[in-house]
């Protein structure tokens, strides 16, 4: 079987680059939007909306006028989408990737911004494992209900595993 001219070539897919963003990025334009759209999980409409806001640089195009990512672009979007897991806004977003494009002087403005964007995922985990926590405990409460009905011994399976992890 022939050896793809990439693998050949020592570069990565598109998935790899997106899903493994480390290392210096080669600036070849090479990835086609319906690529990055398969690899990052967003639409081709998202991508063209993200380089008209700015989110991207204006990114490079084929002869033809099709858009072509570098691996340096998936970097870039690879991290969005890690902020934009966390739940920064797009207006933050912008914020810190202008930063990036002032360069070193912002340095110390873009730890403050990852600094209070950490602290709000943090609260985060904090509410979600209290919520965890009630759910499990409804899960219990239930389990224990339906045993009592059903005359069998009840199974509070998530109670007694934090009750293991705790002790």
């Amino acid at each position: 079987m022939a050896t793809p001219v990439r693998a050949q070539a020592g570069l990565r897919s598109c998935a790899e680059v997106f899903n493994h963003p480390v290392g210096d990025a080669d600036r070849t334009a090479r990835h086609t939007i319906s690529e990055v759209a398969a690899a990052s999980g967003l639409t081709a409409h998202t991508l063209r909306w993200y380089e008209r806001i700015g989110l991207l640089d204006p990114v490079d195009r084929a002869v033809g006028g099709q858009r072509r990512y570098s691996d340096g672009d998936l970097h870039r979007l690879a991290f969005l989408g890690r902020l934009r897991l966390t739940g920064m806004s797009v207006a933050d977003m912008l914020k810190y990737v202008d930063m990036v494009r002032r360069g070193e002087q912002t340095y110390v403005e873009r730890r403050h911004l990852l600094e209070a964007q950490r602290e709000e995922v943090r609260q985060r985990i904090v509410d979600l494992q209290a919520t965890l926590a009630v759910l499990d405990h409804k899960i219990d409460l239930y389990a224990g209900m339906i045993a009592d009905a059903a005359g069998a011994p009840a199974q509070c399976q998530y109670h007694r595993a934090e009750e293991e992890q705790s002790a």
